[in-house]
């Protein structure tokens, strides 16, 4: 198996596991995260996913550049069917996500796997890590969802400029960037990941999930009707257990100071 899963109570960690390859997104590994994904949708007692690579090399050098070759030998609806769809239904699903993913960058993250950075609502990088897009020194452009997630998370400029060089940044530049959410040292990263996990799993799921599908769904909308997403999020939590008891709670507490 290319994926490799671990369960830690409500936390899932999911490791690509292709060290040798530097963790390199062959079609079998993206089918198997998204298998992976939909168990774990489908399972209401786990509440985030840590996603990150084996080994300290890389989290993923990108898409897995024999099995990329032969889909373009075979022309563009081949290329299109088996590379593009495939890394837009991967990265639209870790995306839109119910639950939080956070990408625990321990490496390299070049290529599918910036772009799975990118699309992931949360990420934490160890020190050494790096992320590029090298997919112009190939002759294309990033076919996973880079071209548009990037400039959205950066900027215009800023999002080209690595589009169009392919030149690395590090870490901390990553983070100065909005790529990443903080950078930790190496050997404090999986702790880093599941501190984070378990600060967002302390809170209602169904709290976790508005707020999940305002942000994603409302980000890239006009502000009015971003608006109408988020009233639509919030009318959805009103009946439901995780408003009464986060109420009954502060009240009680309140209540509880107003007799001292």
């Amino acid at each position: 198996m290319t994926v490799r899963i671990e369960r830690d109570d409500q936390v899932v960690v999911i490791t690509i596991d292709r060290e040798q390859k530097l963790n390199a997104l062959d079609y079998p590994t993206i089918d198997a995260l998204l298998a992976q994904l939909d168990v774990i949708d489908s399972d209401d007692s786990i509440r985030a996913v840590v996603l990150t690579g084996a080994g300290r090399r890389a989290f993923s050098a990108g898409a897995d550049i024999p099995s990329l070759a032969a889909s373009i030998a075979g022309g563009p609806e081949r290329a299109l069917r088996e590379i593009v769809r495939r890394g837009h239904t991967l990265t639209r699903r870790i995306e839109e996500f119910p639950k939080p993913v956070i990408v625990a960058v321990n490496g390299l993250a070049y290529g599918g796997g910036c772009e799975i950075t990118e699309a992931a609502p949360l990420a934490i990088a160890a020190e050494h890590a790096s992320f590029a897009k090298p997919e112009i020194s190939l002759g294309f452009p990033p076919p996973f969802g880079g071209s548009q997630r990037l400039p959205r998370h950066v900027g215009r400029k800023r999002g080209l400029e690595m589009i169009l060089t392919g030149d690395p940044i590090p870490a901390a530049r990553a983070a100065e960037l909005g790529l990443v959410n903080t950078v930790v040292p190496a050997d404090e990263l999986m702790d880093a990941a599941r501190d984070l996990a378990a600060r967002i799993t302390r809170h209602a799921p169904t709290a976790v999930a508005a707020c999940l599908r305002a942000v994603t769904r409302g980000v890239n909308l006009p502000i009015d009707e971003g608006l109408a997403v988020e009233a639509a999020c919030f009318a959805a939590t009103v009946p439901t257990d995780g408003v009464r008891t986060g109420l009954r709670r502060f009240l009680d507490r309140t209540a509880a100071v107003d007799r001292t």
